[in-house]
């Protein structure tokens, strides 16, 4: 029997546009990725553009395996309706439950998730996350969503029952959110 090599799913959460996040945001992603699979994860994410697909690519450079769940139907519409990259996804999911349904999707299939910048999209994320007790990490100073979480947390009852992580680096978010899930 072989031996599963992958210890955790871990969902990645943030902007599928580049253009509102810093080249230092970009760099953290691409490390983050790469962390992930150092770590035997794998990671997960909405088979998009933009702060997932970067740490999918760092994840693929480091050997790591990447599982996309896409919001169209077919490999078709991924392609030529929502204009989504089919690399460096290892294995897609076509859910055909558009953006809102894929992101329910994706949330419930991880054991944890880790928000990088974001925005609408990463809220509706989090919000699925925290409701249901996934353990989250936030890579703080990285702006949208990631930065606005523990002001939002501070007005809202606190009914998760996972942790919700902050860390600036990288590296040692990965290192934290691996110490929560091997609580489980």
């Amino acid at each position: 029997m072989k031996k599963n090599r992958f210890k955790y799913n871990v969902a990645i959460s943030g902007s599928s546009e580049l253009k509102v996040c810093n080249e230092e945001t970009k760099k953290k992603a691409f490390v983050l990725g790469k962390e992930l699979a150092y770590n035997k994860c794998v990671v997960i994410s909405g088979a998009t553009r933009g702060i997932p697909h970067i740490v999918c690519c760092g994840n693929s450079q480091a050997k790591g395996l990447n599982i996309g769940f896409s919001p169209a139907q077919t490999k078709a519409a991924h392609i030529k309706s929502y204009k989504l990259p089919c690399d460096p996804y290892d294995v897609i999911i076509y859910t055909g439950a558009d953006y809102t349904g894929r992101n329910l999707i994706m949330t419930k299939s991880a054991e944890a998730m880790i928000i990088v910048s974001g925005r609408a999209g990463t809220m509706h994320e989090f919000l699925t996350a925290f409701e249901t007790g996934k353990i989250i990490g936030v890579l703080e100073g990285t702006g949208g969503v990631a930065d606005q979480i523990k002001g939002f947390l501070k007005g809202v009852n606190k009914r998760a029952k996972a942790p919700v992580i902050y860390h600036a680096d990288p590296k040692e978010l990965v290192k934290l959110v691996i110490l929560e899930l091997e609580k489980l």
